[in-house]
């Protein structure tokens, strides 16, 4: 019986790496429209007035991404307290969550600017999942009730700061903006150094929460089929939440849907959420969908599953690499192009945190996608190569920080 039961939380394991794969191959499509795109740096791919449906649709499909690898990232974590003491646990999310922070701003920064320097600093994604391990590190220690209590305060009561923000008395400060603003706030305390909030980590932490807390669907007491049930009513629930709250247009998203030149545009805006920071429609839909499409890939076992497998088990090793890959491409096509000098290039900082991009320059939506599967394709077999080294080489802890 014990064995049986590994094998059902490898099997479980193996459908979460899944879903994260997957979302990890999405979200390279819109790092690579940011650096080749024609109009990636002059205009907005969800402006209604100027966008069209493949762009828009490029653009909103890889929503699913970050809200779903951070709330996986929580259900890890559940399933990591099976495994470790509490003191454990607590002892490598605050580690852990530390050494994604230095990440994001020594590593992943770099892969953006390609500055040595360091005069921009972005707190993107994994920026987010760093200071919420470390707030992790401490909700581990309460009861499960508490936890999950927490987590619903957080996704579905955060929006009610919107209204504290749009108050006309309102003065921003560094706090507010790391918790919760919206607005890409900048900050610079150093000579020359700049640090852009994109990612305000309160309501990832949220959900960060609540996917810890679904962890505990993959625990032995629950069987294969219940756990499916579950999934699949849960995500149900949360995609008819969706429509009614979006509908009625009062709370949720700081963003109201409005009517638009054509029905198809007006369903367009419907669907057009909040992300920085994640709403609790935003959260809603994208969840909804993941939550599906765990239940769906639990049983699956094809070519395409043992493809995302790999993507989903290296998946910061494919995060870092990914953006350098990008970079180095568009620096050459920079060169090859031969329109600007690096002098010109260098100046552009003062207004694009990457080098060798240029506003109004680039590619077509095709020229993109080629461009993105390439860098799937070329990214799989060194990711293929570090999942084996991983597998190979259990005894080595600072593994389980990459």
């Amino acid at each position: 019986k014990s064995m049986e039961q590994n094998l059902q939380l490898n099997k479980r394991i193996e459908s979460i790496d899944i879903i994260r794969g997957i979302v990890m191959v999405i979200m390279a499509l819109d790092h690579v429209r940011d650096f080749f795109h024609i109009s990636a740096n002059i205009d907005d791919p969800l402006n209604l007035n100027t966008t069209t449906t493949f762009l828009f649709f490029t653009r909103y499909i890889t929503h699913f991404c970050a809200p779903t690898f951070v709330f996986l990232s929580g259900t890890s974590i559940y399933l990591q307290s099976l495994r470790k003491t509490k003191k454990e646990l607590s002892l490598f999310l605050f580690t852990r969550g530390l050494w994604l922070i230095f990440a994001e701003l020594f590593i992943i920064s770099l892969s953006w600017t390609f500055d040595p320097f360091y005069h921009f600093f972005g707190l993107q994604v994994i920026w987010a999942i760093g200071i919420s391990m470390v707030i992790m590190s401490l909700i581990v220690q309460f009861n499960y009730k508490m936890v999950l209590a927490i987590g619903l305060i957080i996704v579905f009561g955060h929006n009610l700061l919107d209204f504290v923000e749009a108050s006309p008395n309102f003065k921003h400060n560094l706090i507010f903006d790391l918790i919760h603003s919206g607005r890409d706030s900048l900050y610079s305390y150093l000579p020359n150094r700049v640090v852009m909030i994109i990612y305000p980590f309160l309501p990832w932490t949220g959900l960060m929460i609540l996917g810890y807390c679904l962890g505990k669907l993959y625990t032995p007491a629950f069987t294969q089929q219940t756990r499916i049930k579950i999934l699949r009513y849960l995500g149900l629930s949360l995609l008819v939440f969706f429509v009614i709250l979006r509908y009625a247009n009062f709370y949720g998203d700081p963003n109201p849907w409005t009517t638009q030149k054509s029905g198809w545009f007006t369903f367009l805006s419907f669907l057009d959420i909040h992300k920085y920071p994640p709403s609790l429609l935003y959260m809603s839909i994208t969840v909804g969908v993941t939550l599906l499409a765990l239940s769906i890939t639990e049983k699956i076992k094809s070519s395409f599953s043992n493809v995302a497998v790999i993507y989903g088990r290296t998946a910061f090793f494919y995060y870092i690499l990914h953006f350098y890959f990008i970079h180095l491409f568009a620096t050459l096509l920079f060169f090859i192009r031969g329109e600007h000098t690096v002098t010109e290039a260098l100046k552009s900082m003062e207004k694009l945190p990457f080098l060798f991009v240029f506003p109004g320059e680039g590619y077509s939506l095709g020229v993109v996608y080629i461009i993105w599967i390439g860098l799937v394709l070329l990214l799989y077999p060194l990711c293929k190569w570090y999942n084996q080294y991983k597998t190979n080489h259990k005894e080595k802890w600072w593994l389980s920080y990459l």
